[in-house]
C-alpha cells in the first residue's frame, strides 16, 4: 500500500504543484500585461513641466512643480516630460515585477511543501480502507470464513466493494459447507452399504448354514452391492455434469421426456399411478444422454415419492420442462435444500428403490450445464412440482 501511496502523493502533489505554477503565471501575465500603463498614468501628472532626461539622470535633486492647469486640462505632456515618464515607468514597473516574481517564487516553493504534505495525508485517507480490507482478507481461512469485513465507511467505490467481498465470502462459505456435508453424507452413504455387506458376510461365515440363509445372504448382498452401484454412478454423474457439456447436439425435449415417460411406464402400475403427459415441440442444444437423465430423474423421484392412486404430470413446452405429483406434504422451507446432494424430503428408511438422495442434485447440475436452472415449489396438497428452464432453439 506504500507505493500506491507514494504514487497518489506523487499526483495528487504534482497536479496542486503545476496548478500553483500556473496560478504565478496566469498572475505574472495579466498584472505585467497593464503594469507599465497604471504607472505611467499615475507618474505623469507628478512630473514637472520642462523637466528633461538628462536633469534625471544626473540625479539633481529639485523641488518638482506641480503640473500647469494647462497640461492637466489637455493631458499633452512636452517630450521633455514623456521622456522622463516612461524611464520612471520602466524603472518602477521593473522594481514591481521583480518583486512580485521574488515572492511568487517564495510562495510556490511553501505551497509545493504544503501540497505534497496534504497529498501524503490525503492518500493514506484514502488507502486506509484499502489496509482494512487487505489485512483482514489475509487472516480469513477455512476455519474463520464465518467473518466479514463489514467495512464502516460512507458509501463509496470502497464501501461497494468491501461489500461484494462480504457478498463473495457469504457465497463461499455456502459452497464449503455444501461440500462438507456431501462429503460427510457419501461417507455416509458408501459406509452403510459395506457395513451390511460385511455383517452379512460374518453371519454367513459363522457356521454352517443352512441353504435357506445363504440364499437370504446372497440375496442380500446382491441387493446391497445394487445399491452401491447407483450411489457410485450417481455420483460419476454427478461429477461428469459438473464438469460441462463434452458435446453439443439437437436435442429434441418432447421426444426425449416420451421416451423416458414410456420407459418408466411399468413402474407407474406397479405403484398404481397415473401419469399424465403433454408435450409441445421443444428442441435444445445440449448432450442427448444428460438431458435423458434429467428427465429420467424428475419423472422417477416424482414416482417414487407418491402414493398409491396418485398422479404424475409431465409438461414440455417453450418454457422449459415441469413435472408435478401428488404425495406428502413437503415443508416449503425445506425445498430449496432439496436440490443439495444426498438431501431427502423425509428421514431415509432403506427401503427398496429408495435411491441415494442424488437424483435433484444431478438434475440441477445437468440443468446448469446447458445454461438452464432448475427450480422446485411445494403443492399446497402435498407433493412437488419442479421446473426446468432451458435455452431452446429456434
Amino acid at each position: 500500500m506504500s507505493s500506491e501511496r507514494a504514487r497518489l502523493t506523487a499526483l495528487y502533489g504534482g497536479l496542486l504543484v503545476l496548478a500553483g505554477a500556473l496560478l504565478v503565471g496566469l498572475v505574472y501575465l495579466l498584472v505585467s500585461e497593464g503594469l507599465y500603463a497604471s504607472v505611467l498614468t499615475a507618474v505623469a501628472p507628478a512630473v514637472p513641466d520642462g523637466a528633461t532626461a538628462p536633469a534625471v539622470r544626473s540625479g539633481v535633486a529639485s523641488t518638482p512643480e506641480p503640473p500647469s492647469s494647462d497640461w492637466a486640462q489637455t493631458g499633452v505632456m512636452e517630450p521633455g516630460q514623456a521622456a522622463v515618464a516612461k524611464r520612471v515607468t520602466t524603472a518602477a514597473g521593473g522594481a514591481a515585477l521583480n518583486q512580485l516574481l521574488m515572492v511568487s517564487g517564495v510562495s510556490l516553493a511553501v505551497y509545493s511543501v504544503l501540497s505534497v504534505a496534504l497529498a501524503w495525508w490525503m492518500a493514506g485517507r484514502v488507502l486506509r480502507p484499502v489496509g482494512v480490507i487487505t489485512a483482514r482478507a489475509r487472516r480469513l481461512s477455512g476455519s474463520n470464513l464465518h467473518e466479514r469485513l463489514a467495512l464502516k465507511a460512507p458509501p463509496g467505490e470502497l464501501k461497494e466493494l468491501a461489500d461484494t467481498f462480504d457478498g463473495m465470502l457469504d457465497r463461499i462459505e455456502e459452497l464449503v459447507a455444501a461440500r462438507q456435508r456431501f462429503a460427510a453424507n457419501a461417507a455416509h452413504e458408501l459406509r452403510t452399504p459395506l457395513a451390511v455387506q460385511r455383517a452379512a458376510a460374518e453371519i454367513g461365515l459363522a457356521d454352517d448354514p443352512p441353504p435357506e440363509k445363504v440364499a437370504w445372504i446372497r440375496d442380500k448382498l446382491i441387493d446391497t452391492a445394487a445399491d452401491s452401484e447407483q450411489l457410485i454412478e450417481g455420483l460419476l454423474l454427478l461429477a461428469v455434469s459438473d464438469e460441462g457439456l463434452r458435446r453439443r447436439e439437437r436435442v429434441g425435449l418432447d421426444a426425449t421426456a416420451a421416451t423416458v415417460t414410456e420407459a418408466l411406464e411399468a413402474e407407474a402400475k406397479a405403484r398404481s399411478i397415473t401419469v399424465e403427459a403433454e408435450a409441445r415441440p421443444v428442441s435444445v442444444e445440449g448432450d442427448p444422454v444428460l438431458l435423458g437423465q434429467l428427465v429420467h430423474n424428475l419423472v422417477a423421484n416424482a414416482l417414487r415419492h407418491n402414493h398409491p392412486g396418485g398422479t404424475v404430470r409431465v409438461r414440455v413446452g417453450p418454457g422449459g420442462l415441469e413435472v408435478a405429483n401428488t404425495g406428502p406434504v413437503v415443508d416449503p422451507a425445506t425445498v430449496p435444500l432439496l436440490f443439495e446432494p444426498f438431501r431427502r424430503a423425509q428421514a431415509r428408511r432403506h427401503a427398496p428403490g429408495e435411491g441415494a438422495g442424488l437424483g435433484l442434485s444431478i438434475v440441477a447440475s445437468i440443468a446448469r450445464a446447458h445454461g438452464g436452472e432448475a427450480s422446485a415449489t411445494a403443492n399446497p396438497g402435498g407433493g412437488l412440482t419442479v421446473r426446468v428452464v432451458l435455452p431452446t432453439c429456434p
